[in-house]
């Protein structure tokens, strides 16, 4: 039987949507690579009678995933630092680098085909360092707060997925200049992230 280019175009169409899912089993885990965008929400608080803004930034990440059911997974979220510089009233009043290890419960949803999307929910710890400021010293709490999650992996192998996602973290620092109080910071950032993912 002859195929024509239209029959050849249909039967892989329908070959793909057929294709399992990159199901997760319990005790899987999987291991994620990729660059993500940390941006603070508009409008970042009053600091120091006047209002702050903190810039974004983009970083390495990386994830790590143990399935405790199928489908359901509890990850950590790592990265790089990410470096914020702050303005104060418009005008530029220092710079902070970030950590945000964040703890998640995530479910996946498997489906027969290559695209999976998944949801999740957790904590998210934020920690503050090598702030700088020509006004004087300036310190900024670390913070703990929930951090919510949604994303599509899109099966590529056996083992592996491409990975898009997005985060919404609850980061608020109390800020000191010179020991003194200056107000706290309302962070709040989204994270659009990119990635690899590597199921063993």
């Amino acid at each position: 039987m002859k195929l024509t280019p239209k029959a050849l175009l249909l039967s892989s169409a329908l070959a793909l949507l057929a294709a399992p899912a990159l199901a997760q089993s319990q005790g899987d885990w999987t291991i994620g690579l990729g660059l993500a965008n940390v941006n603070p929400k508009s409008g970042n608080g009053t600091l120091a009678g006047s209002e702050a803004d903190i810039d974004d930034d983009i970083a390495l990440t990386f994830t790590f995933e143990y399935f405790i059911r199928e489908n359901l997974g509890i990850e950590l979220l790592a990265a790089t630092p990410f470096e914020h510089d702050i303005s104060i009233g418009g005008a530029a009043a220092g710079s902070t680098k970030h950590l945000p290890p964040t703890l998640s419960l995530n479910y996946h949803f498997a489906n027969a085909s290559a695209w999976t999307p998944y949801v999740g929910a957790g904590i998210n710890y934020t920690t503050f360092f090598e702030e700088e400021s020509a006004l004087g010293t300036l310190e900024l709490d670390d913070s703990f707060g929930v951090s919510l999650q949604a994303g599509v992996d899109y099966q590529i192998s056996d083992a592996g997925s491409l990975r898009l996602n997005v985060r919404w973290f609850d980061i608020d620092t109390d800020a000191t200049l010179n020991g003194a109080s200056i107000g706290t910071a309302e962070i709040d950032p989204i994270l659009v992230g990119v990635a690899y993912v590597h199921k063993f």
